[in-house]
């Protein structure tokens, strides 16, 4: 029996570098259309910020969308997966506590529940690195070991 769990074991650690691909692509997936969104339309995005009473609502609509746009971009070559998953964290804290909170987890209320997912996901990346399916990775082996 316990050379079955070993052998299980031995097979899942072959897949250890899938969860980090999918966590960059789900969330690379996640985050463009916001930023396609805000970059279409940025001075609304202001007005929404200052109408939430966010400071400096121009400056902080402008480095969301800075933010989301290099951070799709970033997470889906797997390039800075950690540097640019840590103002993402940020920028989904701001968007938990002054946008969803309010209406609950449910995601069908508008809720917290897909904002959280993506923190979640972050922090794994954060913590875990991007996995070997990255620029990331080929960078560190061609320069740093």
């Amino acid at each position: 029996m316990i050379e079955l769990i070993l052998g299980i074991k031995n097979k899942l650690s072959t897949l250890k570098d899938l969860p980090p691909l999918f966590f960059r692509l789900i969330l690379a997936y996640g985050f463009y259309e916001p930023a396609m969104k805000k970059i279409g339309n940025i001075n609304a995005i202001a007005e929404w910020f200052a109408g939430m009473n966010y400071p400096f609502p121009t400056l902080n609509a402008y480095l969301a969308v800075f933010t989301e746009t290099s951070g799709f971009i970033l997470l889906f070559l797997g390039l800075g997966t950690r540097l640019i998953s840590i103002p993402l964290s940020i920028v989904m804290l701001v968007a938990i506590f002054t946008v969803h909170i309010g209406n609950g987890f449910a995601a069908g209320s508008n809720g917290f529940e897909i904002p959280f997912y993506y923190l979640i996901m972050l922090l794994s990346l954060i913590i875990t690195g991007p996995g070997k399916y990255s620029i990331d990775v080929l960078i560190e082996e061609k320069y740093i070991k």
